[in-house]
């Protein structure tokens, strides 16, 4: 072999990666697909900051973000959708690029399994670098960001209900400053509204009221919307508070009806433990069960 021969072969490379991931198997798969947790996680080091231009987790649909280093030029990464099975595959090209020059190539598989709170996550890369090997790089960065998946899993909530109503219905009783505040919250809760504002950049301020008389002050901050698929929002603890978790919810139809899944990541493990300690889990599904029966009865 030359060493011509030798070079090209150094260009291609078959990387795998695995994950044993505390959490639930229908979690991990938020984690990985939801845009609003891929950019959580996606940076590989506190010195990067990941910027997403657009996102589209479906078959067809693609992802473009930016890798941001003080003092560095922009590494672009755009990933298109081939395939997309939940909770069973999904698979990935990924085309790196610099300068307006294409570094690499890649396919990416990853294939999931797990049972109650365990689940795994198997990852493989065919990896064709364009310019300088890619290979070390790679294996670095997607080292680095399935440990930050795995943490971020931890601390993720995610509630799902299949509402009986085409996905136009669910989205318009959610994103509307009329009805959202007349069903949000668990069963006995009202809300109170100081402002609102539901597009991107708008907020909602309000305060949840319990069946006591208890006042929980609450501030959403919209980031994303798109009508009848997603919205990503923070959830912070009372007008300009803390954070205490990113969220979303997205819309997807199934015939006639619209599966509602929304995904809170909480800021700390600590704090989603003491959420799912005062059941935050069960109030979060007598909301949804709150939306349907507000559709329901229209």
């Amino acid at each position: 072999m030359t060493s011509e021969q030798r070079a090209d072969d150094d260009r291609f490379a078959t990387l795998r990666f695995e994950r044993e991931v505390s959490a639930p198997l229908a979690t991990l798969w938020q984690v990985w697909t939801a845009p609003a947790a891929r950019a959580i996680w996606a940076a590989p080091s506190p010195a990067v900051t990941v910027e997403f231009l657009e996102a589209d987790t479906r078959v067809g649909g693609r992802e473009v973000s930016l890798c941001k280093v003080a003092g560095q030029p922009d590494i672009r990464c755009e990933c298109g959708w081939l395939d997309v099975q939940p909770l069973l595959r999904s698979v990935n090209y990924e085309v790196v690029s610099a300068g307006g020059a294409a570094q690499s190539a890649a396919l990416v598989t990853a294939t999931f399994s797990g049972a109650g709170v365990r689940s795994r996550l198997d990852v493989t890369v065919q990896l064709s670098s364009l310019g300088a090997d890619m290979a070390a790089g790679y294996r670095q960065g997607f080292e680095a960001g399935l440990d930050n998946l795995a943490a971020v899993a931890r601390r993720t909530m995610v509630l799902q209900r299949v509402i009986e109503a085409p996905a136009r219905i669910v989205w318009n009783t959610w994103m509307n400053p009329e009805t959202l505040p007349q069903w949000w919250g668990p069963d006995g809760f009202s809300c109170r509204t100081r402002r609102i504002d539901l597009r991107a950049g708008g907020e909602w301020v309000f305060d949840m009221i319990g069946p006591d008389g208890t006042v929980f002050p609450n501030h959403h901050r919209y980031a994303e919307v798109r009508p009848e698929e997603r919205i990503a929002y923070t959830l912070h603890w009372g007008e300009n508070g803390p954070k205490h978790a990113d969220a979303w919810a997205s819309f997807e139809a199934e015939g006639g009806a619209t599966r509602v899944t929304l995904g809170m990541v909480f800021s700390t493990e600590a704090e989603f433990q003491t959420a799912k300690g005062f059941g935050a889990i069960e109030l979060g599904l007598q909301t949804l069960g709150k939306l349907d029966s507000f559709i329901a009865s229209r």
